[in-house]
């Protein structure tokens, strides 16, 4: 009886334990998982002293590198404060539009700033934070044209004979490339210099964010913006982390929310957009 008693304890234990869900291996673990077992940047960056932030120095009023090498915008001045906030300093990594999430996904950096648009694509190798703001594609043209174009429509834009200039790799010539049949697009690599293409004849439209547009015409008087009220798509724009951290990523939205609705995100606009 006791043999049999003991037995039948046995049976039990295993039926239970088979039923129990598997560990994951380290393998397959989830990201957060991964995460977790390497501490959270949210630990890592207080203690290092350091917020490494990948920007690309090219996207004016969010991120501008000067000649000597600093950074100034909206973003690199929110970047800033985080860093400051998580008792460190900001180190600031240049990057591309093509690369930027890669970096971001490769913990080349902590973080990835500089009026960056919330995409699917982009969202399958990185999270994004809370967004800092709303925008869209909108028209830039020479003043002088502005009656060319009409109401700046797609339509009064994509026609024989017009040049539509964009930057390599980010969503402004993806919108291009997806709306844009008859007229030519003319790729053009340094996103600093390329207004200066339509100024200068070279190019007639560039189709960007309704906000860059707006700095832009400030900076250029020769150029308008056509509707940017209205633009033709609807974008947010945020910060990128790495997949898998969502302490640091749930600490950034909060950032993130207390500067857009304590007038610090509105302060460090103004600066560069009035």
């Amino acid at each position: 009886m006791k043999r049999a008693a003991t037995l039948s304890a046995l049976v039990c234990l295993l039926a239970v334990t088979a039923a129990a869900p598997a560990a994951p291996s380290s393998a397959g673990a989830r990201p957060d998982r991964a995460a977790r077992q390497h501490g959270s940047l949210l630990d890592s960056v207080p203690k290092k002293g350091v917020l490494k932030v990948c920007t690309t120095g090219d996207y004016a009023p969010f991120t501008k590198r000067d000649p000597d090498g600093t950074y100034r915008g909206v973003d690199i001045s929110m970047a800033r404060d985080l860093a400051k906030s998580l008792d460190a300093k900001p180190r600031f990594v240049a990057t591309t539009w093509t690369k930027l999430a890669g970096d971001v996904a490769a913990r080349r950096c902590d973080i990835g700033v500089g009026g960056v648009s919330i995409t699917l694509p982009r969202a399958r190798q990185v999270s994004f934070s809370e967004p800092t703001r709303e925008d869209g594609k909108t028209p830039i043209v020479r003043c002088a044209d502005k009656e060319r174009f009409g109401a700046g429509t797609l339509k009064d834009i994509d026609k024989p004979g017009t040049t539509v200039v964009v930057n390599p790799g980010g969503t402004n010539e993806e919108f291009a490339r997806a709306h844009i049949e008859r007229a030519t697009i003319k790729l053009h690599p340094e996103n600093t210099t390329i207004f200066q293409e339509i100024v200068d004849g070279r190019a007639d439209v560039m189709m960007t964010d309704a906000s860059e547009t707006r700095y832009q015409s400030k900076i250029h008087p020769e150029l308008c913006s056509l509707h940017p009220d209205k633009p033709f798509t609807f974008s947010e724009k945020a910060y990128a982390t790495p997949r898998g951290d969502g302490e640091f990523t749930a600490y950034v939205n909060q950032f993130v929310h207390l500067a857009t609705h304590d007038g610090t995100y509105a302060r460090y606009e103004g600066e560069w957009m009035k």
